[in-house]
């Protein structure tokens, strides 16, 4: 398939991502967009990775409120630059991570703001249900319902509610290769009267 700038700037429309990486991403997809997008989401992983270290010194906070105002999601998302932090798309991204915080109701930010207790007291339970499964499938078994609870549970393993195609560490992942520099949900609150 011929790369015509059409289909780069189809690419570029729906992921934000330059037009040269774009353009590399097609060619290696051999054309064809959706594997293009897997190609720049592995590209994000690991660009996300090399500025891990860089210091958070900008952001942003967004608030949004759903169902009459019972809901309220509150996301902290931090950047290196005011530059970013000001830039109307970095805000955008900050208000879905909130809606998304006060649809999901997400109780960890990562998996290592798990606490050991509640590891354990999940555990427990999962054990209790497999208990009629085989031994030697048994842990396995609560392996899997473990990580299916953590994934439940931790903000950045779940699904983003607008594109379940993706996690919430992908999107923002996305959005450090986009904006070129090291993006972090630093905090974040969902409040309801129920």
């Amino acid at each position: 398939m011929a790369i015509t700038t059409d289909i780069i700037k189809e690419l570029r429309d729906s992921t934000g991502v330059s037009i040269m990486q774009c353009k590399k991403a097609l060619e290696e997809a051999g054309g064809d967009i959706e594997k293009a997008k897997v190609i720049l989401r592995k590209i994000s992983a690991t660009i996300a990775g090399k500025k891990a270290d860089r210091t958070l010194g900008a952001g942003t906070v967004a608030a949004y409120t759903h169902a009459g105002g019972a809901v309220v999601g509150v996301v902290v998302l931090g950047c290196e630059t005011d530059f970013v932090s000001r830039n109307p798309e970095f805000g955008k991204l900050a208000y879905d991570i909130a809606m998304h915080v006060a649809a999901m109701a997400p109780q960890f930010r990562t998996k290592d703001d798990v606490k050991d207790e509640d590891v354990k007291a999940a555990k427990a339970v999962f054990e209790k249900e497999a208990a009629n499964v085989p031994d030697d499938m048994r842990q396995r078994a609560v392996d899997g319902k473990l990580d299916s609870y953590l994934k439940d549970k931790v903000l950045l393993e779940q699904p983003f509610v607008k594109d379940p195609t993706q996690t919430i560490r992908q999107l923002v992942e996305s959005a450090v290769q986009k904006f070129g520099e090291k993006i972090e949900v630093v905090r974040f609150e969902r409040l309801s009267v129920k």
